[in-house]
């Protein structure tokens, strides 16, 4: 008798099993299908550098969910749909990508799509100022290129960065579209977020695209440094994009700054809102362009900025600490080389830094993989005599000779592969294998560094991000050469839409009414 009792103990188990996993299949199949794919980076065409696939770091399948929070196993967004996630890759801004790796990442992006179709809805993760050899406008392109795999009738949001740009093409072969609000960018992730949950949101609804896609190009071109949101006027320029989101009929609203340091027709502002409300959509857009428009003229670097001399003169005669110099020409964050070693050849040449007792100065940093080679055969303690740097961009100054101790090397980051500092006189300079921006407090204590408690801190960045913001005694922005120089009118346009502020600052109040933008499937 226990024998049948156990039996049937085991078959309505089994039977309960059979239904729960019946009843979680069918939950599964009415979730909505969703791809994830994206290419990001800031290219600068005025920079002689080109930027391969491996820049990228892409992730592919299931290692791409690392990159976002919000669709971790146990998030409310990962339980909202079936993820397909293909290939993102990212990579620190740099020069032109070669048409060799766009391709390489495209063709497998679109084959990972190709083999798990067909999709209700792909999440699009771009920043918007890629370049690529003999190509304009990469990313209108490649969400073209993946409408031609996936169709025209499929949900995309999109997610880019305010120094992205937006085509009209990129506009009209996205549904949903977002940037952040924030320089620094604090949102970012945020931001990601919001463009994933607008898509569920629209998906489960029934809605699916918007009605309306109110696209305004402003002809202003200003580079990151000087549209801060931490300061006016961008501060209170951005805080008006909730007062248009928040209505009813509007999905979203953005503006782009765009990117500067690139020549192409699509590089300018841009202003784009969606919803389903015509007048609001409409209305919203031309406010938020009308408003950039109107305190164009108020923008300004968001720190201090002079030459680099002047900023030197400054710091040594500053008692805060660390005072911070910006070495802005060659900024990697923004599209430089990140090897131009004009600052650090004139910063070797001042006695003030010959002394191992002298004013403390760390220098953060300059590529030189035959430097590192040498640094880890001597090893740390030992003396070395090597070059560094101009081995990509050598038009304002050539390799340095380098010759010092060695006081730290390390192993495996991420950008820089190997780091090694070298201590020449009272400089502590960070030789990289590859260029690497120095950002964080940790990233130079790993390397037995101590920020907080050196005199002056050179760094090859713009605005600081916000943990150096914070450690700062004092700062400047030096007003150096490179490929991302703040000087505009130097770096020699041809092929930007003209007239176009500043570089015509005394055009005339331009047409801002919007554009409307078709859906992809509109007939």
């Amino acid at each position: 008798m226990l024998k049948y009792l156990y039996l049937y103990a085991v078959l309505l188990l089994s039977l309960a099993t059979s239904c729960n996993k019946e009843k979680k299949d069918t939950e599964t199949k009415n979730l909505p299908k969703i791809a994830i794919a994206g290419l990001g980076i800031e290219s600068s065409t005025f920079s002689p550098a080109l930027s391969t696939e491996e820049a990228f770091h892409a992730k592919v399948g299931d290692s791409v969910f690392t990159r976002y929070p919000f669709l971790q196993p146990d998030s409310i967004n990962r339980k909202r749909a079936q993820w397909v996630p293909t290939l993102v890759g990212k990579s620190l801004p740099g020069g032109t990508v070669t048409r060799e790796a766009y391709e390489s990442l495209v063709g497998k992006s679109l084959k990972m799509l190709e083999e798990n179709k067909p999709y209700d809805g792909l999440f699009f993760d771009i920043h918007g100022a890629m370049s690529v050899v003999g190509l304009d406008d990469p990313e209108g392109d490649l969400i073209m290129r993946i409408r031609e795999v996936i169709g025209d009738d499929v949900l995309i949001s999109t997610s880019m960065d305010l120094h992205g740009n937006v085509s009209e093409r990129l506009a009209k072969h996205t549904d949903l579209i977002t940037c952040y609000r924030m320089a620094p960018h604090e949102d970012a992730i945020e931001s990601k977020r919001r463009a994933v949950t607008n898509l569920i949101d629209r998906l489960e609804s029934g809605k699916g695209k918007p009605a309306f896609k109110a696209w305004v190009p402003v002809p202003i071109l200003l580079p990151g440094e000087k549209t801060s949101t931490r300061i006016e006027p961008g501060k209170s320029l951005y805080a008006k994009v909730p007062t248009v989101v928040n209505q009813e009929g509007v999905i979203d609203a953005a503006i782009w700054i765009g990117y500067a340091w690139a020549d192409e027709p699509r590089n300018h502002a841009v202003v784009m809102v969606t919803g389903d409300d015509k007048e609001k959509v409409a209305e919203g857009a031309e406010k938020l362009a009308q408003n950039f428009w109107d305190v164009r003229n108020e923008f300004e670097i968001v720190a201090p900025t002079t030459t680099l001399d002047e900023s030197l003169k400054l710091a040594l005669a500053s008692e805060k600490k660390p005072y911070m110099i910006s070495d802005m020409g060659d900024n990697p964050t923004a599209g430089g080389a990140g090897d131009v070693t004009w600052t650090l050849k004139e910063l070797l040449a001042r006695p003030e830094f010959k002394s191992k007792n002298g004013t403390s100065l760390i220098y953060a940093s300059i590529p030189g993989p035959e430097f590192v080679e040498k640094a880890l055969e001597i090893g740390i303690g030992g003396k070395i005599k090597a070059e560094a740097g101009a081995a990509v961009d050598d038009r304002f100054a050539g390799p340095l000779t380098l010759e010092g101790t060695v006081t730290a090397i390390k192993e495996g980051d991420v950008n820089a592969e190997i780091e090694v500092v070298v201590k020449v006189g009272n400089i502590d300079v960070i030789v990289t294998k590859k260029r690497k921006p120095y950002h964080l407090l940790s990233d130079f204590t790993n390397l037995g560094l101590d920020p907080k408690n050196t005199d002056i801190v050179v760094v090859k960045i713009g605005y600081l991000v916000p943990e150096l913001y914070d450690m700062r005694g004092d700062w400047t922005m030096a007003l150096t050469p490179g490929g991302v120089d703040q000087d505009l009118n130097r770096l020699g346009y041809k092929r930007i839409k003209r007239p176009m502020f500043p570089l015509d600052s005394t055009m005339a109040q331009p047409d801002l009414k919007p554009k409307w933008i078709p859906a992809a499937d509109a007939k």
